[in-house]
């Protein structure tokens, strides 16, 4: 597979900026190599949806100029509408469970909430980082922003906050042991 190629899965999975530094160790290549791939990878997209962004020290994908607009007007309009129970449910979890993968967040939900989270994302009320135990996802958790709209400095001042963070791990333990053959992601905490 062409080096640039391989950038472009890496900036597309990563979902935000690598470093160059990153990006050539991860890719086993020189910094003349990965100015190559890069520069390719930017003439692909010229004309298209989406654009190349680097600097000296990083690469991005982004949305490309002439497709702004048509983008800020659907976030304009996803925004413009409720969270929704679904949303509520998602900060619910992240709230008094905590830190979570979407794997996670979709087993106890009992399904699929990619949109919910990127929604909630495009909102500002929850973050994702690095998961320290599976560089392959996201850990995502309430912003601090989610926090002062709520009136609390931490999670663990909300309403009864001991008693349902107790039931859900209590529903989470229940959920594992009916399923002895479950995935790793689903059976550990």
């Amino acid at each position: 597979m062409p080096l640039s190629q391989r950038i472009e899965a890496l900036l597309f999975a990563e979902g935000g900026p690598l470093s160059k530094k990153k990006l050539m160790n991860q890719l086993g290549c020189t910094a003349e190599e990965l100015a190559n791939g890069l520069s390719e990878l930017s003439k692909r997209y010229e004309g298209g949806g989406l654009a190349l962004i680097v600097s000296d020290s990083e690469a991005s994908l982004a949305v490309a100029q002439a497709a702004l607009e048509t983008v800020r007007t659907v976030h304009e309009r996803e925004l413009g509408n409720q969270i929704g129970d679904a949303g509520l449910e998602v900060i619910a979890i992240l709230l008094y469970r905590g830190p979570s993968t979407r794997a996670r967040i979709d087993y106890i939900r009992g399904v699929n909430t990619t949109s919910t989270i990127r929604n909630l994302l495009a909102r500002g009320l929850i973050e994702r980082a690095g998961n320290p135990d599976d560089g392959r996802e996201y850990l995502y958790r309430p912003t601090t922003e989610l926090l002062a709209h709520l009136g609390v400095r931490e999670a663990r001042e909300l309403p009864e906050y001991d008693k349902i963070a107790s039931e859900l791990a209590s529903f989470e333990r229940s959920q594992a042991a009916q399923e002895p053959f479950a995935d790793h992601d689903r059976t550990s905490d």
